[in-house]
């Protein structure tokens, strides 16, 4: 018996909610040694299948693992509990990676082996299992009886990048834009409070916020989240063709927020 989650934003019917949904810190007996398993099994497959291998997340591995007690204590499958933190908010929670994807796999099984082998009969989970985005997982297991209740908790992390080398990446999307339109190359300069204009955005979970709207009042200025910045939105294109530019800043900003859980990168590009 299994049950998968692909990705984001799936809708789940309420349900009674366990007591670990609300106190995730309650000790509780785990398979230690089935985790081990299906990891091992889950590498053998995708090395079969030309994918790379999982890592196995501490973080991700304590998300997954009260996740599998939340389970046991209600006797059934869920990907979310009622009154219960959805997936990305569950990792955010527990690890401190970049993640721009997350997919979960649940499961009630015998032991590893059948549990990874019925899994692998499911075109869904087998999805979840071999998908080649993923790079790392966190694997949950608990008993009840004879039957185990299985959780695996799959991302994509990033890299994690400082804010020096996020700038040096969005500034050679700038130059390289600039070439593709046959356009001058621009200087980069640090103008004050582009930084504090960016992470003002983090905070407030927004992007106009009184600090963006202070450069705007002197400066073009385009604002954007992105968890790749090296890649430019598409605003940025037509603003970045004009002939009249002679310089650009870069603020930038990694944060976390109410709508990016598992963080992403707040951007303020000013050109003048």
């Amino acid at each position: 018996m299994a049950s998968e989650k692909p990705g984001l934003g799936q809708n789940q019917q309420p349900m009674l909610q366990p007591a670990s949904a609300k106190t995730p810190d309650i000790p509780f007996d785990t398979e230690s040694a089935a985790e081990q398993r299906l990891l091992e099994l889950a590498n053998q497959a995708r090395q079969q299948a030309g994918a790379p291998p999982l890592e196995l997340d501490p973080g991700l591995s304590h998300a997954a693992l009260i996740h599998a007690q939340s389970m046991l204590e209600a006797q059934q499958l869920s990907h979310q509990f009622s009154g219960e933190l959805s997936l990305p908010q569950r990792l955010a929670i527990a690890t401190s990676l970049q993640l721009d994807q997350e997919a979960e796999n649940v499961a009630l099984d015998y032991d590893a082996d059948h549990g990874h082998q019925h899994l692998m009969l499911s075109p869904p989970h087998r999805a979840n299992l071999l998908n080649p985005a993923y790079n790392v997982v966190g694997l949950g297991v608990v008993r009840s009886g004879d039957r185990l209740y299985i959780v695996q908790d799959f991302g994509h992390a990033l890299p994690n990048y400082s804010s020096a080398e996020i700038k040096e990446r969005i500034a050679a999307a700038v130059n390289q834009t600039r070439r593709v339109q046959n356009q001058s190359q621009l200087p980069q300069v640090e103008f004050l409070n582009a930084d504090d204009a960016a992470c003002s955005m983090a905070q407030a979970d927004k992007l106009g916020t009184s600090a963006v709207r202070s450069l705007s009042q002197r400066y073009t200025v385009l604002t954007y989240t992105s968890l790749h910045p090296e890649t430019l939105p598409g605003a940025a294109t037509h603003a970045l063709s004009s002939r009249n530019l002679r310089r650009f800043s870069v603020g930038a900003c990694y944060g976390r927020s109410d709508t990016y859980p598992t963080g992403v990168y707040w951007v303020v590009l000013t050109l003048e």
